[in-house]
């Protein structure tokens, strides 16, 4: 039932609003998603305690996706409330936690958060949707080098996965899996993911997965690997442009530069993502003027026109001015 309706039939746990957007953010719709939290978030106050919590959690799930720091902080901020509550409220909040102090470099402190949020939902109904603090806690334990504890958690996320017959669980426990995996098997890990997505709506894990699988592919790439790894990338690098997912876009332009590809010509709806300033900005940029150059023409301070290109290097997913020249298709 979409929020926007005027007369909205009982609901039941299962076609509430919230589970509907849910359903939107694992499909990968992370801008009709986001769409449909504002109209929720609107009127939360007739929300009971954990489906604020879950509100909350999905918001701060889309706007990390986008690279959206500042607002993920805010809303994590807000879920810190609920962070001492018991049940499924506690175990949101300490998720999100652990998945906003991973994004912000801190991987320590995400284990902790993801590993208190098990013990909260520890006698909960282990559905699907409580499956991925693990996943979480095993990437985050990956990055301190402990990779035994992190397989032996996604592990445990995939016999989970397979006991309540979640597909995309399987899928999201392979990648992690992989991610985790010393041994020879993490490839054909992802390729397996990559089959159990071909029967879901499940865009971002499926771009997620293909980015990861380019990206060992191009460690001793055959010529043959090489043109499958770019295959994957150019897929992956459509759906995070449609979907403003500026990391993910990030990264597959950083394996693309890796095999000597330039970022796919953005046409004028994936400029239409600028603002008319950030526009306006880098457009002059594109054109070989300097930020002070920049400033004088448009008369706004040069700290303005840093800030202009910082929010249009996220956007693009590019990392520096070079990559304006083909966004912008200025000729050589």
């Amino acid at each position: 039932m979409l929020p926007s309706e005027a007369t909205p039939a009982p609901t039941t746990a299962a076609t509430s609003p919230l589970c509907q957007v849910s359903d939107l953010v694992r499909a990968g719709a992370i801008s009709a998603a986001l769409r449909d939290l504002d109209g929720l978030a609107a009127d939360r106050g007739a929300l009971g305690e954990t489906d604020r919590a879950r509100l909350l959690a999905l918001q701060l799930e889309c706007r990390l996706a986008r690279g959206d720091l500042a607002e993920a902080m805010r809303l994590g901020d807000q879920l810190a409330a609920y962070g001492g509550r018991r049940g499924l409220a506690g175990a949101l909040a300490h998720q999100a936690a652990g998945e906003l102090a991973l994004a912000l470099g801190d991987p320590e402190g995400a284990v902790e958060h993801l590993l208190t949020a098990g013990r909260t939902a520890a006698g909960l109904p282990q559905g699907s949707e409580l499956l991925d603090w693990r996943t979480a806690a095993a990437l985050a334990l990956v990055l301190i080098g402990q990779r035994r504890e992190a397989a032996e958690l996604a592990e445990e996320h995939l016999r989970l996965a397979h006991e309540h017959g979640s597909a995309y669980a399987v899928a999201q426990g392979l990648r992690t899996l992989s991610a985790a995996d010393a041994g020879g098997r993490r490839v054909h890990l992802l390729r397996e993911a990559r089959t159990v997505l071909t029967t879901l709506d499940a865009a971002r894990l499926a771009a997620q997965v293909d980015t990861d699988l380019a990206g060992l592919l191009l460690l001793s790439p055959t010529p043959e690997q090489a043109r499958e790894a770019v295959l994957l990338l150019r897929s992956a690098e459509l759906y995070a442009g449609l979907e403003e997912l500026w990391p993910l876009q990030s990264r597959v332009r950083r394996l693309l530069e890796r095999c000597g590809e330039a970022p796919q010509r953005l046409r004028a709806d994936a400029l239409g993502l600028l603002t008319p300033s950030e526009r306006r900005v880098a457009g002059l940029a594109a054109g070989g003027l300097t930020n002070r150059q920049v400033a004088a023409e448009l008369e706004v301070s040069v700290k303005a026109v840093e800030w202009h290109l910082s929010r249009t290097y996220r956007k693009l997913g590019i990392t520096s001015r070079a990559g304006l020249v083909p966004a912008f298709a200025v000729p050589a």
